[in-house]
């Protein structure tokens, strides 16, 4: 079982360290213009995190749908799960572009900070929308692999995506010198360049599906077999769920760098430093969560009890495993970690005085990140949502009550972001300790 979850989490592992990685090219490049450049990336970030998050069901949903249908062999139901989420991709995307300038609104409400940092970051937003199709569509060919119980394919696309994204990066800003804006239009290419590639995998495994199916795979009548809405009724039922739990991560994420704006835009800066370091722990330990989402959904499927105990024991350790780890790479590490992000020297020493935050990121967050991929593989959405709503209040009332007990030190930036880092490390905490509470009546007794 161990190989079979290597199999499967390695790849995985691979697809999701070129995110960060991507993400820490971007970083690199604009933290050597100023820490405005810095955070302005942050908030342009944000600002597409919370979009995206919200609609994270689009690839959730679609691999634990899929790996059900795998278990059970029912090659009909997971050509139709594909479709629906397509369709719905589509749609939503064209929605965001529409709807571009009443967002970027929005978020100049929610994040503060100088003329210049806010300037930047709706320059960098306005480019990086049109995106959008190719960004969540990508979500449902991912999902739809990963519950196919294929990760090689997604790590493929991954690659290649983040080579173009880099590339079009370093060319755009450093040759070209187009600033922030390069950034976004490498992104933007990048997307549609994956999408593409994707779409050319995905009709390859079509063609080989279609002789176990007994569907027609004309558009027309593919669409009014799969739209039907005996069969949307649970994929929505279970894809609000998971879309109410994002937008409740979301908050959290964005109220946490919307905090650290106000607090000063030093802190702003720090804090997206201080941050990659948490994107790059979840996306390694999201590794072994995909694997999770593609065996339990296939032994729920397949009603293999055994199997799926097996599955949850040994991803426990291995998330353990991969604890100490970074606990021991960040405690040895931290400071030269931080000077590949940016090299002003105001940025690097404010983020030495929180850095011992990062030493306890993954062993308060390792828990959170795997449950994750065995519920969604379960399908057990409403017990995600809640778990999430408990954690997430968890979060403000640990900020909100700080605030109440520290009255004197209103003022004190470092206080106060001390504040917001106790706060997310509760909130980490708790969605693993709820969900693992949990987990025989929600996960173990679908199979009973």
């Amino acid at each position: 079982m161990n190989r079979r979850i290597l199999s499967l989490a390695l790849p995985n592992i691979i697809t999701n360290i070129t995110v960060p990685l991507l993400g820490m090219v971007d970083m690199a490049i604009v933290g050597h213009l100023s820490a405005s450049h810095i955070g302005a990336i942050a908030i342009g970030t944000q600002i597409f995190n919370l979009i995206y998050w919200n609609f994270g069901f689009l690839r959730m949903g679609t691999s634990g749908f899929t790996a059900q249908a795998y278990g059970a062999h029912d090659w009909n139901e997971a050509v139709r799960i594909f479709v629906r989420a397509i369709s719905i991709a589509v749609a939503v995307a064209f929605a965001l572009i529409l709807l571009q300038w009443p967002i970027s609104r929005l978020s100049l409400l929610i994040f503060k900070g100088g003329s210049e940092v806010l300037q930047l970051a709706m320059a960098y937003f306005f480019v990086r929308i049109w995106a959008a199709p190719a960004t969540l569509g990508l979500y449902a060919v991912k999902g739809w692999f990963i519950g196919m119980q294929n990760s090689r394919l997604p790590m493929w696309i991954a690659i290649f995506l983040n080579c173009v994204n880099i590339v079009c990066s370093l060319l755009f800003v450093l040759v070209l010198h187009w600033d922030i804006r390069g950034v976004a239009l490498g992104t933007v290419i990048a997307q549609y360049s994956g999408f593409a590639v994707g779409l050319v995998f995905l009709l390859r495994e079509m063609k080989r599906l279609k002789p176990r199916t007994t569907l027609s795979f004309r558009l027309r009548p593919l669409l009014r077999e799969s739209l039907q809405w005996s069969s949307l009724k649970p994929f929505f039922k279970v894809n609000g769920d998971i879309f109410l739990r994002t937008v409740c991560l979301a908050t959290v994420f964005t109220f946490i760098t919307a905090a650290s704006s106000r607090i000063s835009p030093q802190v702003l800066a720090i804090d997206a430093l201080l941050m990659q370091f948490f994107t790059l722990f979840s996306y390694i330990m999201d590794g072994f969560a995909y694997a999770g989402e593609s065996l339990v959904g296939r032994y729920i499927g397949a009603r293999d009890g055994k199997s799926l105990r097996l599955t949850v024991k040994l991803l426990m350790r291995w998330g353990l495993g991969l604890t100490l780890l970074f606990t021991l790479i960040y405690a040895v590490g931290g400071e030269w970690i931080l000077s590949l992000f940016s090299d002003q020297p105001e940025v690097i020493g404010g983020s030495m005085q929180y850095l011992f935050w990062t030493l306890v990121i993954p062993v308060c967050g390792f828990a959170a990140f795997l449950f994750d991929g065995i519920y969604v593989g379960a399908t057990a959405s409403r017990t995600m949502l809640w778990c999430m709503v408990a954690a997430s209040a968890s979060f403000f009332a640990v900020y909100y009550g700080g605030k109440l007990i520290f009255p004197a030190y209103a003022s004190s930036a470092y206080v106060w972001n001390n504040v917001l880092w106790s706060a997310f490390m509760v909130y980490l905490t708790l969605r693993g300790v709820l969900q693992a509470l949990m987990l025989k009546k929600s996960i173990y007794n679908q199979v009973q």
